[in-house]
Order: C-alpha cells, then structure tokens, then sequence
C-alpha cells in the first residue's frame, strides 16, 4: 500500500530535519540505513512540493535558507516526538510476540524463495502479522517503519544497523542439459561469444549487468559484459527463458534450486565463479528489541539455510553433466 501523499510529505521534511543534524546527506543516510541519493531525492520532493528551497547545497558544505530555518526548529520538535512514541511503544511492545511485524526483501528474493516460505514463518510466529514489502536496498528503514529487511552485499558504512547473517550464495553459469549438447559447453569466460547469452538490466540502475568471473589460475578477476540476444529485467524471468533453451544466463543460484539439484539445469565454468554474496537480515539498532522480532530473526535464520547451493551439489551436477 502506497504512502498518503500527507504522511509522505511530512517524512520529506523528517528527512530535512536529519540531513541537517547529521550535517551532511551521506551521514545522515548512514544513519538512517538508507542511501544519500534516498535523502536528497525526498527533501528535493519537499521543495518542489511547496516551492520553498529548504538548503544550499554545494560540492562540500549545506547551508540553511531563511526558509529552513524557520521550518527547522519545528521539524526537530516533530522529530523528537515522533522517536520519543517510538520508544514508548517499542518498551511496550518488548514483551510481547504479537503484532504487526513489517518485513522487507528484494523483488527477485521474494518471488523466487521467500513467499513460498512464509507459511512457515506464520506457523513458527502464530501472533504476528507479516507485512512484506519490496525493497531494492535504498528504503529508509525509519521512515518506511520497516522492522528488518533482508539485503545482500557488503554492508560496510551502515552504521546505526544490526545486522543478522543468513549465510551466502553464489552467482552462477547455467544453461540447460539440452543446451549444452547441442552448443557445447565454453571451458573459459572467453569462450562466451560463441553462445547465445540473456542479459540482467538492473530495473534501478538501468545498466546492463555485467557477469563476473575470477580466474582458477591466478585469481584475478574477469569482467564479461554479455552481447545478450534478449535483455530481461526480471531474474525470474531470465532463468524461465534459460529453461527453455534460449542461451545462457548468470544469476542467483537461489533462483533456480529446484531445477539444479534435479539436474535439469547445469552450472558452467564452476572454477571461475567469485565469491559468495552474503546475505544479512538487517534492523535499526534499538535498545530493546520485541519478542516478534527476534522471533521472526530466528525463523529466517532457518528457511534461509535452504538458499544455499553447495559445491558438493554443483559438483554432482558438472560430473553428470560430463557424463563421469
């Protein structure tokens, strides 16, 4: 459900408020667990909104207008009330596991794992109420009112976040048994310009992704920009067309467990893959922690073992795949 256009202005201006006290939207989005580009898109809605200019803004300083300093004071007030009520409930709320519990993932995660898993979440936490919301890692975790949301990657300069591991995956090489007897299967990143290749757009970025490699022999790495014949912006999709033969794809193993420890689809170049991304279930750091929340932790904990793919699997399908 979309924010009302009255409660989405007042958190651009909350969003003023922190800039302003953090002193600059980097540390303020550090703070918030959000990105710089989140911030200043949201206080720049605020102002053309209203037609005020809130801030001076330039290469290495912020500075107030007279109109941010009028609204300035006033907004710090909202702010210290709004965080002294969420105090309040979150002391109430420390003891009890029942209640609303909002939870945020990536798109591709959500379909591909995580909403066939939550049957199982609801049954393990009977007294709360799920609220799953997509997340494409640039929602401001305050503002949103997001309890924990699941990222992957590094989450090096977040402070202000507690995050939970829930463990790794990797990026692979796959195409169909099919394919590969027919095209055969490439022994080297620089064997891919001879295959038909299905290339990722990041819907955000709007880029081509590139597909990553690290060489066995010296462990450097490999950059291989795809010459897709069909460019996807949907991973699911992407592996939906990879199983029907239409080229190559990179991606998640998580987006296709079933159909890799069935054998219906191969890893490729398994010795050049790169290091697995990590993934964290991650939540603003409070003093006090609910009960539904630490429950909720503790059960994707353990529907998340089940996105691993592990190189005993992969190595189980490179031998059949060879035929050993």
């Amino acid at each position: 459900m979309s924010t009302p256009a009255n409660f989405q202005r007042l958190i651009n201006l909350l969003h003023f408020a922190r800039v302003v006290d953090a002193g600059s939207f980097a540390e303020a989005a550090r703070r918030a667990g959000t990105t710089t580009s989140a911030l200043s898109k949201a206080v720049s809605r605020f102002e053309q909104t209203h037609g005020v200019r809130l801030l001076h803004r330039s290469t290495h300083a912020l500075s107030l207008t007279p109109e941010g300093e009028r609204l300035l004071e006033g907004t710090r007030d909202l702010l210290r009330e709004a965080e002294r009520l969420e105090a309040t409930l979150d002391h109430a709320a420390a003891s009890g596991s029942g209640g609303r519990v909002r939870l945020s993932a990536p798109a591709p995660l959500i379909r591909a794992r995580l909403a066939g898993q939550v049957p199982t979440l609801l049954r393990a936490n009977p007294d709360i109420e799920l609220e799953l919301k997509i997340d494409d890692g640039t929602l401001d975790l305050a503002a949103e009112a997001i309890d924990i949301a699941i990222r992957y990657g590094p989450l090096a300069g977040q402070p202000g976040l507690v995050a939970t591991p829930l463990g790794s995956f990797p990026w692979i090489l796959c195409a169909t048994r099919r394919y590969v007897e027919l095209m055969g299967a490439p022994l080297s990143p620089a064997d891919l310009v001879d295959h038909k290749q299905i290339g990722f757009r990041e819907p955000r970025a709007g880029r081509l992704m590139a597909w990553q490699f690290t060489n066995p022999a010296d462990g450097s790495p490999i950059r291989h920009l795809p010459r897709p014949r069909l460019v996807v912006e949907d991973v699911g999709a992407i592996w939906s067309l990879m199983r029907l033969g239409v080229g190559l794809a990179w991606l998640p193993a998580w987006v296709g467990l079933k159909d890799l420890r069935e054998g219906r689809v191969v890893e490729l170049l398994r010795d050049w893959r790169v290091a697995e991304t990590p993934i964290h279930a991650v939540r603003l750091e409070r003093r006090q922690t609910p009960r539904r929340i630490r429950s909720l932790l503790d059960g994707l904990q353990t529907v998340a073992s089940q996105w691993s793919y592990s190189d005993r699997e992969a190595f189980h399908e490179v031998r059949t795949k060879h035929g050993d």
